[in-house]
């Protein structure tokens, strides 16, 4: 146990920006002189009208968003979206195409399948373990929208440059890269993200989603199952998660403010991977498991020569104060997920450690 803040590489939940947790903790006891805290204010009055007003707008202006679009912030994290995509925008006779990267395409194809829907997978990367990102991919011109998930958290891959559609919608899971890079939005029809890995904490999604869609969507779903609900109230049917929303406007805010908007949210995320990943590439001791030109900014996954040091690895890097190394439970090794609120300095903290760490176990 420390009662200093370590170096956070976790997956999610993940690093928050120091200042936006110096923020929440100064006003969390009496936001805005309201004589409560953040979480006892109702969603029905004027201090938290002002918090997601504020957010919609921050979203919209750093995505470069017009009218054409909703922002909306649900409950069920990105998992639920799995089947609320196709819920409510697969009607009879329609079809989609999904882009199989990984554990999270996976499930979100294996949803829509459970869903009855009518889809095809038109690329995937199983045959390598899904350690790149299918190029040069052929969809179905009839296609309702292409699914994908734009950055792979477990197997370190990324899409780089989105795919040429032809035109279909693209809707994308972007729950570990949103906000990390400038995006050509004229080509995403929805685009999704869970809170805790590039946004804020657990128990939110950010759900945008272009009116034009929205308008096709299917009305015979369950209440809370359906976009327009949560569109037509702005995001207020029922209860949001408040504190979720409170966070996400801080870090949005930090984007914009602190680090030179999206732009400079990708360079700052850029030099980053590039002194994790040089290291790598210079050492004979650390390999990392996604192909080159697929590898990801967020999540850099990596292996050492046995499992048995992996172990020893992980242990020691937390007795160092660099938490959270350790690779997903499905696929092992190590991973440092590097987002957004990731500093320059625990990039140089980690890298000193590896190089340390190498040195003393290279045979």
């Amino acid at each position: 146990m420390t009662d200093q803040r370590i170096y956070n590489f976790n997956a999610g939940p993940a690093a928050l920006p120091l200042s936006v947790l110096e923020e929440i903790q100064a006003s969390f006891l009496n936001f805005k002189n309201s004589g409560m805290s953040i979480i006892e204010i109702s969603h029905r009055s004027s201090y938290f009208d002002e918090v997601i007003n504020d957010a919609v707008v921050r979203a919209k202006r750093l995505l470069k968003l017009d009218d054409r679009y909703h922002v909306l912030f649900l409950q069920g994290g990105a998992s639920l979206q799995f089947a609320m995509i196709p819920m409510n925008l697969l009607s009879d006779g329609d079809t989609a195409d999904y882009i199989n990267t990984g554990t999270w395409s996976t499930k979100a194809i294996a949803e829509a399948q459970k869903m009855g829907k009518t889809i095809r997978v038109a690329a995937s990367s199983e045959d390598k373990n899904f350690s790149y990102i299918p190029k040069g991919i052929a969809f179905n011109p009839d296609a309702k929208f292409v699914h994908l998930t734009s950055n792979n958290t477990i197997k370190g891959t990324q899409f780089y440059d989105f795919p040429d559609t032809g035109g279909i919608p693209i809707i994308a899971d972007m729950s570990s890269d949103i906000f990390s890079r400038p995006l050509d939005m004229e080509k995403f029809g929805l685009i999704y993200a869970g809170a805790q890995k590039n946004l804020g904490p657990s128990g939110t999604c950010m759900v945008i989603i272009r009116k034009d869609l929205l308008a096709t969507a299917n009305e015979d779903l369950p209440t809370m199952l359906k976009y327009s609900t949560h569109a037509n109230k702005n995001s207020m049917y029922n209860t949001p998660p408040c504190f979720g929303i409170y966070t996400i406007d801080l870090v949005l805010k930090w984007i914009e403010e602190e680090m030179g908007g999206i732009e400079g949210m990708e360079e700052h995320n850029i030099k980053k991977a590039d002194i994790l990943y040089d290291f790598i590439d210079a050492s004979s001791f650390y390999q990392t498991t996604a192909e080159k030109y697929s590898r990801s900014l967020m999540n850099v996954t990596f292996r050492l020569p046995s499992e048995t040091l992996e172990k020893v690895f992980v242990e020691r890097a937390t007795n160092h104060g660099l938490g959270g190394l350790k690779g997903h439970r499905s696929v092992g090794g190590c991973r440092a997920s590097i987002y957004n609120a990731a500093t320059m300095e625990s990039m140089y903290a980690l890298v000193e450690f590896m190089e340390s760490f190498e040195k003393e176990n290279k045979s």
